[in-house]
């Protein structure tokens, strides 16, 4: 506990002593303020300011502190200030002393919590960021709720403390008009139960509701003006139609079909989607060609002699389509049909929300459905420099179409694609320019994390431009072209620089698919980043049309669109019974760059930006045994721990076969294993996967029970009869 924090505690404690030493919990009692209301009277009459800002005080401070007495103080008050100064005083003072209640709990206790349940709060401030204001504007409606918890409980939450003060002054206030009120006739009153009756809690609790409710009908309301807009369909075709046929619809299609639904899978190119055609299956084929040249350069450093490779790209290509030949039949048409799917080639578009036109090559027709699943996927995003649209630019869509060697190639973006894509063209012998906006490769990782990949890349012979910003594409005498580049020097100037080049690779993110699919018409909305905006269970605003994949975000990887694809099938299906939201918190991504970047979960960064304490075990793969028999020993396993806990928020690994290590971190999350478990689990050795319990060793060794161990060494000596071991057992 820091010792700002100490101090904090050490005076609340010392307040809470004194109001209760001092007798006041015995003074605020309703027989009390009865027998002293005559004199209470007489005080304000003679000194009204000094009353009414003692009064005032003294509310505030029993509030923050969470004493109780409040709920007499403010019968006090409506006997003393009457109805309307009394509300005035009281609901400013209470809505102040809770915001300083929720200050004291959010000061002491947050960031311990954080620490503890990073994972389970960060799905509650999510909640809290989207609607917090109006769940608490509901409690604070209903009295059944104390009212000093609700202070605490919000105070550890991340809402912020402006919306947590108005919300309160507003929602307490109906509450505390009642108990003003009741408070004209105080001595009247036999017991607080005289205030609150069955009748008016209930009253109460029919307000509180009444936002719910209001929100539940708008909801409704707003359904059934589109239902409305559109004539419902009296039966159906389908159960689901899927629109698009890469990685989330076929998943999609598969698990609808594999509980006897019908489905319709609806695609206007390729089924497989850019993994197969133009993603994973293409990329990972470059990159192995690739690998083996960079292999035979450096076969001489372990005894074997061969020469500077010669690159027939030609066939290198073969070997990118021949991959893409073979696992085409995972993919194709006639696997999907016997599954029992109607596979349907043609352009979707949605004409209401149960309504899907399709035009085929031999026509159009109209498929019914009960539900509509959108896995429209993305394509490259292309920037809009000047010049650019007088060169045919390179993207992963398009250079699988390549038929020569680029000579000379720009990559513009430092992302996993640019770097996986620019360090392959670079060791199959083109001269390589990488420029990346930002100040490292890889964005979302870690700094030390980018710095090994950036060593890789420079030891390559790529031309690493960081922090420079692309301004233009201009023509080059001669016929060529070149980027025009910016960056600042050390004194901050811009300065600026022409990469010239024979091909231009664009490698700056991915955009939805989106357009023509007629979901604007139907108000079905867009983020700010371009991906359909659906819930936590992948509904968009039509309760019957869904999104998974690419075209939904956040995370454009294969097996995050299946993960989202099992979720929207399942809920459209089984929706009214169960939902199940989609969790990314064990989600594993690979950049397979050499080396290999891996990770799951939080990284540091991230860590840094969400305020959760971490605490750090890294574990170099130089000590490797299998790392370094194989002469390959850069890289390191970095794992995040909640700080003296065994339970792991994420794991980053670099080097030669991240990738493959990284699954038995995502299994340990998953399942909430920890660190100790994976040291108690046999390895073989010597394996890659070794680097996973050394880690946890790491783990293990920093805390080791040095007390009990100190025992233990006097123990040992006790039974040699050595006696030359000190009290402290050394």
């Amino acid at each position: 506990m820091t010792r700002r924090r100490l101090i904090l505690a050490a005076v609340i404690a010392l307040l809470v002593a004194a109001y209760f030493v001092s007798g006041a919990d015995q003074a605020l009692t309703l027989e009390n303020l009865q027998a002293e209301q005559a004199q209470f009277q007489a005080w304000l009459a003679a000194e009204p300011l000094t009353v009414g800002g003692g009064f005032f005080l003294a509310y505030v401070a029993i509030t923050a502190v969470s004493l109780p007495g409040a709920t007499l103080l403010t019968l006090l008050g409506g006997a003393l200030f009457g109805f309307g100064w009394g509300l005035l005083l009281i609901s400013f003072a209470s809505a102040l002393g809770a915001t300083l209640a929720a200050l004291i709990a959010r000061t002491l206790a947050r960031a311990p919590l954080e620490q503890r349940f990073a994972t389970q709060l960060a799905r509650i401030n999510a909640g809290i960021e989207r609607e917090g204001a109006f769940y608490l504007f509901t409690l604070r409606l209903i009295p059944l709720f104390p009212f000093f918890v609700i202070n605490l409980v919000m105070g550890l939450t991340r809402m912020r403390l402006w919306t947590f003060y108005w919300v309160s002054q507003v929602g307490m206030l109906p509450g505390t008009a009642v108990f003003v009120n009741a408070g004209r006739e105080l001595g009247n009153l036999e017991s607080l139960s005289d205030v609150l009756s069955p009748g008016l809690i209930g009253s109460f609790v029919l307000i509180g509701l009444f936002p719910w409710l209001a929100r539940a009908l708008v909801a409704i309301g707003k359904r059934r003006q589109l239902a409305r807009r559109f004539a419902r369909p009296r039966h159906f075709d389908q159960d689901i139609v899927v629109i698009g046929g890469g990685s989330a619809g076929l998943v999609a299609s598969y698990i609808a079909s594999a509980v006897k639904a019908r489905v319709a899978l609806v695609e206007r190119h390729r089924l497989g989607g850019d993994c197969l055609n133009t993603g994973c299956v293409p990329s990972k084929a470059l990159i192995r060609a690739a690998r083996i040249a960079s292999e035979i350069r450096d076969a001489p450093r372990y005894g074997v002699s061969a020469g500077e490779p010669e690159v027939d790209f030609a066939a290198v290509m073969d070997h990118v389509h021949r991959a893409i030949r073979e696992v085409e039949p995972h993919d194709s048409r006639e696997r999907y049909e016997g599954l029992g799917v109607e596979v349907v080639a043609g352009e979707a578009v949605l004409e209401d929300p149960w309504r899907v036109r399709v035009r085929e090559t031999s026509g159009e027709r109209v498929m019914t459905t009960r539900h509509v699943i959108i896995a429209s996927g993305a394509r490259p995003r292309i920037p809009p420099l000047p010049g650019m649209d007088e060169i045919e630019v390179l993207t992963s869509d398009n250079l699988w179409r390549l038929e020569s060697l680029p000579e000379r190639l720009v990559v513009l973006g430092g992302g996993p694609i640019g770097c996986e894509l620019g360090q392959s063209f670079a060791r199959l012998g083109s001269r390589v320019a990488l420029v990346e906006m930002g100040g490292q490769l890889l964005p979302r990782e870690d700094r030390d994390v980018a710095s090994e990949v950036e060593a890789r890349l420079g030891e390559e012979g790529l031309d690493l431009h960081l922090a420079t910003r692309a301004l233009r594409v201009v023509s080059e005498e001669g016929g060529g072209h070149a980027l025009e580049v910016e960056r600042h020097d050390a004194q901050g100037e811009p300065v600026r620089e022409r990469l010239p080049f024979s091909h231009l690779l664009v490698a700056v993110g991915r955009q939805a698919n989106v357009e023509g699919l007629g979901l604007e018409a139907l108000g079905v909305e867009t983020r700010s980043d371009g991906t359909l905006a659906v819930d936590e269970s992948l509904q968009s605003v039509l309760p019957n049309v869904w999104a998974c994949g690419d075209v939904a975000g956040p995370y454009q990887l294969t097996h995050a669109s299946a993960h989202q694809a099992w979720h929207a099938t399942v809920n459209a299906l089984f929706g009214e019974l169960k939902r199940f939201r989609v969790s990314y918190r064990a989600l594993p991504a690979v950049t397979f760059t050499d080396p290999e970047v891996a990770r799951v979960g939080l990284n540091e960064r991230e860590a840094l930006a969400s305020h959760v304490k971490v605490e750090v075990t890294r574990y170099a793969l130089s000590e490797l045994d299998r790392a370094i028999a194989e002469g390959q020993t850069r890289g390191f396993v970095k794992v995040l721990t909640v700080p003296g806990r065994d339970r792991i928020l994420g794991a980053t690994i670099v080097g030669q076969g991240a990738g493959e290590m990284l699954a038995e971190f995502t299994l340990a999350m998953t399942r909430g294993i920890g660190l100790n478990k994976l040291l108690g689990t046999i390895h073989p050795y010597p394996t890659h996967s070794e680097a996973v319990k050394a880690t946890a060793g790491v783990w293990k060794n920093a805390h080791k029970p040095e007390r009990l161990l100190g025992w233990l060494k006097r123990y040992f000596a006790w039974r040699r009869g050595d006696n030359s071991v000190d009290e402290a057992g050394r």
